[in-house]
């Protein structure tokens, strides 16, 4: 596939729809040396994911079933927003550890929205079943080309904003994120996985070889719990030879609390993950080499102004 032409198609298609979100450079953190920030927790409903749901849902026909979705809970919040500004109805199927400020974000756009016991798995059963039972187009939250695509344009549009870094650190749940890295980039930047150590699908996937089912759990598993890292994901990662790291979740929280306290950056701890990977030191870059970091999601629970 040429991901590269996707890319740039979605950027245009979803131009009218999208943030673009704004990107500085910063000292501190406890590090000597400067880091580049893409502050995507600014975009719509607080996550990149609006960009991969606004593709989806422009590219292909939508059937009048409407649409489904699976989500730890920013992606059904954006597959909610989406469906609502383009005039479709959307059934989401949340796990309850989505937790009460995704819950009510996703409740606030007005779709039928289905809070289910135990994790995003579980929620993507239901949410497969009730596509089969009623024709409505399944917009999945990291293994599917549109989705991937319209990731991507994030590092399209950081690209155009001047990037000058030689490595991205990017958190990784199912990998849609990273897999638009990938997709865009092609090897032309060092692309940094980082994943919390009770959440690392594609860190397992990596050791393996091939995709694996692993256990999730921690700080961040609302966010980046894929219990099997995606296909697409995988198959850049390998093809790329991409580094892959994780985090403690205490290295998770102290990014998550020195972002806030030294930059007024409210984030939820899949927010802060990859930058955790330098402030403990699980990524140590080169003497010179120029790092950034992508912010991906502010969906803090609980909702700080209730």
């Amino acid at each position: 596939m040429d991901w590269q032409a996707q890319i740039t198609a979605a950027a245009t298609r979803i131009r009218p729809h999208v943030q673009q979100t704004p990107v500085i450079e910063t000292q501190g953190f406890g590090l000597t040396y400067p880091v580049e920030l893409k502050l995507e927790h600014l975009q719509h409903t607080g996550s990149f994911k609006a960009r991969g749901a606004f593709n989806t849902l422009l590219s292909q026909p939508v059937p009048d079933a409407g649409l489904v979705a699976a989500s730890g809970g920013n992606h059904g919040a954006a597959v909610a927003h989406a469906a609502h500004q383009l005039g479709h109805k959307a059934r989401i199927y949340v796990p309850e550890m989505a937790g009460p400020s995704k819950i009510a974000l996703i409740e606030r756009t007005g779709a039928d929205l289905q809070v289910v016991p135990g994790a995003y798995a579980n929620a993507l059963e239901l949410a497969q079943a009730y596509e089969q039972e009623t024709g409505a187009m399944q917009v999945h939250a990291y293994d599917a080309a549109a989705t991937v695509a319209g990731q991507g344009t994030c590092f399209a549009e950081w690209q155009s904003q001047g990037l000058a870094a030689d490595t991205l650190l990017v958190a990784v749940g199912g990998g849609g994120l990273i897999g638009g890295a990938l997709a865009w980039f092609q090897g032309r930047k060092k692309i940094v996985a980082v994943e919390p150590e009770t959440s690392s699908a594609l860190h397992q996937a990596l050791a393996a070889g091939a995709a694996v089912d692993v256990e999730v759990s921690g700080v961040a598993a609302n966010a980046l719990g894929a219990r099997r890292i995606g296909d697409i994901c995988l198959g850049l990662a390998l093809a790329q030879d991409v580094t892959s790291v994780t985090v403690p979740d205490e290295a998770i929280t102290a990014a998550q609390t020195a972002l806030w306290r030294e930059r007024r950056i409210l984030v939820e701890p899949a927010g802060a993950t990859a930058l955790a990977a330098l402030t403990c030191g699980a990524y140590q870059p080169a003497p010179g080499e120029r790092v950034a970091v992508l912010i991906c999601g502010g969906n803090i629970a609980p909702d700080p102004l209730g």
